[in-house]
């Protein structure tokens, strides 16, 4: 179930290029220690808008992935996003949480484009509508059953026990709320890029206000480049890592090709403004797979004029840098994001 409350610190993040693992620890303090991680071999189209093509390879995946890293624990968080999921935030009468478990169904019957029997739905009650004391705001999350159960199962396959399912954008949240601080009026929006898909959540005051999943991510940026610059998919992954050999001027098109992240992000912020339920983004927050695609933070910062940054989830999170084994851990972190956010999950959480 969404929003599960078994708790759990091993954070599995299947992605569509790789699979990631977190295994946190809780220090007597409340601190974390980071006392494993691993990144997985691509997985070479296994996973495609969310929907699993190739199940053998992503077990396979996982399965070499816990072994080769030693991860004995057998309860995982895991996330899922794409079309299958929808988050969107409703408003409704007020009522007390026992009574809105009961009248949620009905109200996401007018927000949901799936039979309500079809799909897994949790919510979370943000307070009372701005401008009517007698109604709520509500985070209504809805994710269709046999997607959920599919990926479940695939998990199960893998010989693991997922103790909750989450969403890739809140996961993300969570790993840098606990590593940053935010006044409560900053308007911040984070961005998951992934290899396929940009999960796009803008928040206030540790609420969603505005969540997307944008077919947009690392694999956008490769076949640009191949295209304009007439080169294999190999040689183009290169650039886009920042490995290109001189005279080869990536920074446009990559910046071409984050058009439509910055679209969306216009998109929501007026939304936002017209609605009157949040100010202008304030700070960017970049994290995933293809977070450190060179010029994306500086085409962002430009186009914005806010203050632009890679996610570091573990900025507050204790590790022996030996774990790292001499790889930059910056180069590392910021792939890690949904993990750490998974791992971070504890009993009785809301979100």
């Amino acid at each position: 179930m969404l929003f599960g409350k078994k708790q759990s610190l091993v954070g599995l993040d299947i992605g569509s290029h790789s699979v990631k693992v977190v295994e946190l620890e809780v220090q007597s303090n409340k601190t974390y220690r980071l006392i494993n991680w691993g990144i997985s071999q691509p997985l070479a189209e296994a996973i495609v808008d969310g929907e699993i093509m190739d199940r053998q390879l992503v077990t396979d995946a996982i399965t070499n992935l816990l072994e080769s890293r030693g991860i004995k624990s057998r309860n995982v968080v895991a996330a899922v996003s794409g079309r299958a999921v929808i988050v969107k935030k409703i408003t409704m009468n007020k009522l007390s949480a026992d009574d809105a478990q009961q009248a949620i169904y009905w109200e996401a019957e007018q927000h949901v484009p799936y039979d309500i029997n079809d799909v897994s739905l949790d919510f979370e009650i943000l307070g009372a509508a701005p401008n009517d004391p007698k109604q709520m705001q509500v985070l209504l999350v809805a994710a269709k059953k046999d997607m959920v159960m599919s990926f479940s199962d695939l998990i199960r396959e893998a010989g693991l026990q997922p103790s909750i399912v989450d969403v890739d954008s809140f996961a993300a949240q969570n790993a840098i709320e606990a590593n940053y601080d935010f006044a409560p009026e900053e308007v911040v929006a984070i961005l998951n890029v992934g290899s396929e898909m940009t999960n796009i959540n803008i928040i206030q005051g540790g609420v969603p206000y505005f969540t997307k999943d944008l077919q947009v991510g690392g694999n956008t940026f490769v076949e640009s480049i191949q295209r304009k610059f007439n080169l294999s998919q190999s040689e183009a992954a290169a650039a886009v890592r920042g490995e290109s050999g001189p005279g080869l001027e990536v920074a446009p098109v990559i910046e071409q090709a984050c058009e439509g992240i910055a679209t969306a992000l216009e998109r929501a912020q007026a939304y936002l403004r017209t609605a009157g339920e949040a100010g202008s983004i304030s700070r960017i927050m970049i994290c995933g797979g293809s977070a450190l695609t060179p010029g994306v933070p500086e085409f962002l910062n430009r186009r914005f004029s806010v203050p632009t940054e890679i996610v570091n989830p573990l900025q507050r999170v204790q590790y022996d840098p030996s774990l790292f084994a001499g790889q930059d851990v910056m180069k590392v972190a910021p792939l890690l994001t949904v993990g750490v956010g998974l791992a971070l999950r504890r009993q009785g959480d809301k979100k």
